[in-house]
């Protein structure tokens, strides 16, 4: 929709009276016309007709609809279950299977601009989209290389990108011979190539014994590298080529369910690894030419050199401190990308900690909060409930973020708020 403003309607009348007494000057004028109109036009996105697709319906797209509703953006989203927490905030709401082909490309069409909040579309539907015109940001290609491990492991090989030594295998018999031949040595961590999330579909082998309970699918043999850090930096990319990166976070593992428990920002890591960190961060984004958030997750080794583990390319769990710490969040940015607006100052206005809220071992049914009173009655604790009805081991129900000045202060705080809380069901 374009949009006239005051200046260019006086400017237009005037061309009009022109015309009136001089037909010839039609030429003339519409050559001084041109570079006026890229100058004060632009897409009409706010409180209009402009409909923002969202493919998938969980708590990543739940907070990216808090800033479309900020910007006051008509969204539609679609996802597989009917009580999917977008479902309350967005405008339309649709239920729908994310890898048919045909469900993903009818969505599509019905939109303006198709963005996702999950990995597992189906890619071949957004490539017909994108061929017939649709904007859709990060693009076809850029999930493509993403979506498969084994593809995105390959793909850091050919662009230079440090990573760890892996063997792509197809099934558990190359793993075997791998394993025989004596090519990955015990221990090492086992990826499946699709599927995995929450730390899902991801195993560290030590014994041949552990092999057994692993699915029989296409997966990745990877060195296990000794490291003192994990450690995640986040990139955003608009359309011009604009470029922002927060802040290094650093992340801390339950031990058993391979979940994020505390993102800590800033890392407390030395400014020069930082600094690589960034670089490195900005060199994958630039290699995967994506439009919107990219998530790069690290490893710091203990000398201290950085090497990539996987990456994301959508708003991500290593980024949910910004909604209280930074002067723009991770969702406003990764929509200010997409829509190819100007990039919003990324420092921290605080230093942020972020806790994961996960449904308790032994706990399956409807999700209490238990003493999330206390939780709120502490100093600059903010929580996030997701909205998912029902709880389940170590699913991910919400998360809680604690800002403070002195960042020892929020560590301390936030390991409060773990043995406080707990998500149980009644």
């Amino acid at each position: 929709m374009i949009v006239f403003d005051t200046i260019y309607l006086t400017i237009f009348q005037e061309i009009i009276k022109i015309l009136i007494i001089n037909n010839s000057a039609k030429i003339t004028i519409a050559k001084k016309i041109v570079p006026l109109r890229k100058e004060t036009f632009m897409a009409d996105y706010f409180s209009s007709e402009f409909t923002l697709g969202i493919l998938g319906g969980g708590q990543l797209g739940k907070m990216l609809l808090y800033e479309t509703r900020k910007y006051d953006i008509k969204t539609k989203v679609i996802d597989p279950s009917i009580d999917a927490p977008c479902r309350i905030a967005c405008d339309v709401f649709q239920q729908g299977d994310l890898m048919d082909f045909d469900t993903v490309y009818r969505f599509g069409q019905n939109v303006d601009l198709l963005t996702f909040e999950i990995e597992n579309v189906n890619v071949a539907a957004l490539e017909k989209l994108e061929s017939e015109g649709k904007k859709i940001y990060p693009s076809s290609k850029t999930l493509r290389n993403i979506q498969d491990k084994g593809i995105q492991k390959q793909f850091y090989k050919t662009h230079g990108i440090p990573t760890a030594p892996f063997n792509i295998l197809q099934d558990k018999n190359e793993l075997h011979a791998l394993i025989a031949q004596k090519e990955r040595p015990f221990p090492f961590v086992w990826k499946s190539c699709t599927g995995g999330y929450d730390g899902k579909g991801v195993s560290v082998i030590r014994t041949a014994e552990d092999i057994a309970p692993l699915p029989d699918v296409a997966c990745i043999a990877e060195e296990l590298i000794p490291f003192k850090n994990e450690l995640a930096v986040i990139v955003a990319r608009n359309p011009n080529g604009e470029v922002k990166t927060y802040p290094v976070v650093e992340m801390e593992f339950h031990p058993e369910a391979n979940q994020v428990e505390y993102v800590i920002c800033p890392a407390r890591i030395e400014t020069s690894v930082a600094q690589n960190a960034r670089e490195i961060a900005e060199k994958v984004s630039e290699a995967f030419e994506h439009v919107g958030l990219l998530a790069v997750e690290m490893f710091q080794t203990n000398d201290n050199k950085i090497i990539v583990n996987e990456v994301a390319p959508r708003p991500h769990n290593s980024g949910h401190h910004t909604i209280e710490s930074s002067y723009t969040n991770q969702f406003e940015q990764h929509l200010r990308a997409i829509l190819n607006l100007p990039l919003g100052k990324t420092d921290s206005k605080v230093g942020g900690i972020m806790v994961n809220l996960v449904g308790a071992e032994g706990h399956n049914g409807n999700v209490i909060y238990q003493n999330i009173e206390a939780v709120l009655a502490m100093d600059g604790v903010t929580p996030h409930i997701y909205g998912k009805k029902e709880t389940r081991p170590f699913r991910k129900m919400g998360h809680i973020t604690i800002i403070d000045k002195d960042l020892k202060v929020a560590r301390k705080i936030a390991a409060e708020v773990k043995r406080t809380i707990n998500v149980i069901s009644n």
